[in-house]
């Protein structure tokens, strides 16, 4: 099968065919429908996050079941899902607490002394998060998956793999905003406008969306954002600061970067929460005014929107369904695989929401 392949790191992804190793009692194979392109991917092709090589990458996907192992009893074939990076063993202290995104992942990756589930010819290649969905089938846990309607547009599917769940679950799991309260959203590309929507969706007062870019800001009043601020006209925080009187209750940093993550804590009034969402390049320190901790003011990090991706997921897709989210508006671009390196490169100049891989 056809895979994108990161062989040095940083380096271009290599399209070439991979072999997929035998099905295990609680592994899942999986026909790839579609994957979107998502900045976690970039930080890795960057080498801004260690990465082995060579591996597949891609983590943000949804295709259909081919074939189910011995041990499998939630899915079988035909099956269409979605796949997800918080997969859950279920039975980790983080698990039986309430929060599998932060699962341990005990049992998840296949046996080391087993042959491994990617190779090429006789060259291991390595399983990005146990997922690798730049290929046109996944082989992985059953419980990377979750089963979803199968009336649901696999294309738009995918995007609920990471970049919805990710910024609506910051919204709503992580910061738990409520109705009336003043949001503030900084950088609105894929992951920021879910947030934005998100927001509007659970009836925040205001919603201040912020970027450097006009089309962005754009495209963040269609999704539900009632102010914006142009921060390459000056002090985004100041600017915030005035429009509210004083600071928001919530801030979301939705880039990844330790000087926006900063911005995001010096926008709150009395009591807010600064919640990062955004991957900070890893060794990257983010500083605050320890005194404004005095004002019962927070600086929290969100874990793929602190998801139960089994639980949420379908629930995203019932508010797709009925209208209530905005999904193909997210949507900048569709491309083959052949066309990986290009849709990276246009990421990479921040002018897009979501690109997605389509292997029909």
């Amino acid at each position: 099968m056809k895979a994108a392949i990161l062989e040095t790191c940083p380096g271009d992804l290599v399209i070439d065919d991979i072999q997929l190793g035998e099905i295990g009692p609680h592994d899942v194979l999986v026909q790839t429908a579609a994957a979107g392109l998502c900045h976690s991917d970039l930080h890795f092709i960057e080498a801004k996050y260690p990465c082995p090589t060579p591996a597949v990458l891609g983590h943000e996907s949804a295709g259909v079941v081919e074939a189910v192992g011995d041990q499998v009893t939630y899915l079988q074939p035909g099956d269409h899902v979605i796949s997800c990076i918080s997969g859950f063993c279920g039975t980790c202290r983080f698990c039986l607490s309430g929060r599998p995104n932060l699962c341990d992942k005990t049992g998840l990756s296949p046996d080391p002394s087993a042959p491994p589930r990617l190779r090429r010819g006789d060259q291991m290649v390595h399983q990005f998060f146990e997922l690798s969905s730049f290929a046109e089938q996944l082989l992985v846990h059953e419980n990377m998956l979750v089963k979803i309607r199968p009336d649901m547009p696999l294309d738009k599917a995918a995007l609920i793999g990471c970049g919805v769940t990710t910024g609506v679950g910051a919204v709503i799991n992580t910061a738990q905003v409520r109705p009336g309260d003043v949001v503030a959203v900084i950088g609105c590309g894929g992951i920021g406008l879910n947030a934005i929507q998100a927001a509007a969706i659970v009836g925040a007062g205001r919603v201040i969306a912020v970027d450097m870019l006009q089309s962005k800001l754009d495209l963040a009043r269609q999704f539900g954002a009632t102010d914006v601020v142009d921060a390459s006209a000056g002090d985004a925080v100041g600017a915030v600061l005035e429009l509210t009187g004083g600071g928001v209750d919530h801030a979301f940093e939705a880039i990844g970067l330790a000087a926006t993550a900063q911005q995001a804590f010096n926008m709150l009034g009395k009591g807010g929460t600064a919640t990062v969402i955004g991957m900070v390049p890893f060794g990257q320190r983010v500083e605050i005014d320890g005194f404004q901790l005095l004002m019962e003011k927070k600086l929290q990090g969100s874990n793929m929107g602190s998801n139960r991706f089994r639980f949420d997921m379908p629930q995203y897709i019932e508010w797709y369904m009925a209208g209530k989210l905005k999904l193909d508006e997210l949507v900048s671009a569709v491309m083959p695989l052949e066309k990986i390196n290009d849709g990276f490169a246009t990421l990479k100049g921040g002018e897009v929401a979501r690109q997605l891989i389509s292997f029909d």
